[in-house]
């Protein structure tokens, strides 16, 4: 049996986008060890959704916030874009796969809240849902935009 040490902070799960140009934990004045920060493409739910299972039932956490980004890479391609561009380069059949790609920020964070809300596989605890609003282009200084509460 594997036994994990906590820290009494270690209560809540960021989701946020991998982008290399930002670091989570570092905007919102998180502690090394003090988070689990999982990072995926665009920072979607589903996509992350063994991770946050793990983190709640395995390793206690209570609280999920989900962070999206403007300028994201997400918003300039779509799914089905990338499905032809894999069939026509990579010569693969990925018609199966959903690269959850969207075209409205604070709607994903939206719905990525309320995917996390109604699934039976994540614990009901509060979930909170950020959008930065500032470019990460033009400013290291990231606002937040509340886009939902909690559950």
């Amino acid at each position: 049996m594997i036994h994990i040490e906590l820290s009494k902070w270690s209560h809540v799960t960021v989701l946020a986008c991998m982008d290399a140009r930002l670091d989570p934990a570092q905007f919102l004045g998180i502690e090394l060890g003090s988070a689990h920060v999982i990072r995926n493409a665009g920072g979607r739910a589903a996509d992350a959704l063994r991770s946050i299972i793990i983190s709640q039932q395995l390793l206690g956490t209570r609280e999920i916030v989900v962070v999206h980004h403007t300028d994201c890479g997400m918003l300039t391609f779509s799914d089905m874009g990338l499905k032809a561009k894999l069939r026509k380069e990579l010569d693969q059949d990925v018609d199966h796969m959903a690269f959850l790609t969207f075209g409205d920020l604070e709607q994903s964070v939206r719905d990525d809240v309320a995917f996390l809300k109604k699934s039976p596989l994540v614990l009901d605890v509060p979930i909170t849902g950020l959008s930065t609003m500032s470019s990460l282009a033009r400013s290291t200084r990231l606002t937040f935009r509340w886009t939902e509460g909690l559950r």
